[in-house]
C-alpha cells in the first residue's frame, strides 16, 4: 500500500535536476554552490572565521536561484523580475567575494586556510561576474528596440 504519487514526484523532481544541471546556467549555479562550500570550509579551518559569511550566504543565495529555476518557479510567480534579481544577486556576489578574497590574501600571511579560502574567493568572484556578464548578454538580447516614427502628420 505504497503511495505511488510521492514516488513519481521524488522521479520527476530528479528528472529535472537532471536535465537543469545540464543547462549552461544550471552549470553555472551549480559551480557557484560548489566553490562557496569549499570557500566555507576553507574559511572555517582558518583562524578567521567571520569571511565565511559572505560565502554561507551566497551559497544559499545560489541554491535558491538554483531551485526556482529548476522547478520552473520563476514561470509561476510573475510578481518578481527573476532575471534583474538573479543579476544583482551574482553581481554582489562577485563585488563581495573580490573584495573579502583580496582581503584574506594579503593579510593572510601565515594562515594558509585563509590564503586558500581567498584564492578560492578570486575565482568565486570571477565565475560570480561572467554569471553577471551572461545574465546581462541575456537581458541585452531580450530587449525589444522599437523604432521612432517617422511620421511628420504628428
Amino acid at each position: 500500500m505504497g503511495d505511488s504519487g510521492a514516488a513519481s514526484t521524488g522521479a520527476n523532481c530528479l528528472q529535472k535536476l537532471k536535465s537543469y544541471v545540464n543547462t549552461p546556467k544550471g552549470v553555472i549555479l551549480a559551480a557557484e554552490i560548489v566553490i562557496s562550500f569549499i570557500i566555507i570550509i576553507c574559511f572555517a579551518a582558518s583562524y578567521y572565521g567571520g569571511y565565511s559569511s559572505v560565502a554561507i550566504c551566497e551559497m544559499i543565495f545560489s541554491m535558491v536561484f538554483f531551485g526556482i529555476f529548476m522547478m520552473e518557479i520563476d514561470k509561476q510567480i510573475l510578481v518578481v523580475n527573476w532575471v534583474w534579481t538573479d543579476l544583482f544577486r551574482a553581481g554582489i556576489g562577485a563585488v563581495l567575494y573580490i573584495i573579502i578574497s583580496l582581503v584574506s590574501v594579503i593579510r593572510g600571511s601565515g594562515d594558509g586556510a585563509r590564503i586558500a579560502g581567498g584564492v578560492f574567493g578570486l575565482i568565486a568572484g570571477l565565475l560570480f561576474a561572467y554569471d553577471t556578464y551572461t545574465i546581462f548578454q541575456q537581458i541585452k538580447s531580450t530587449r525589444q528596440h522599437t523604432a521612432a516614427s517617422t511620421d511628420e502628420r504628428v
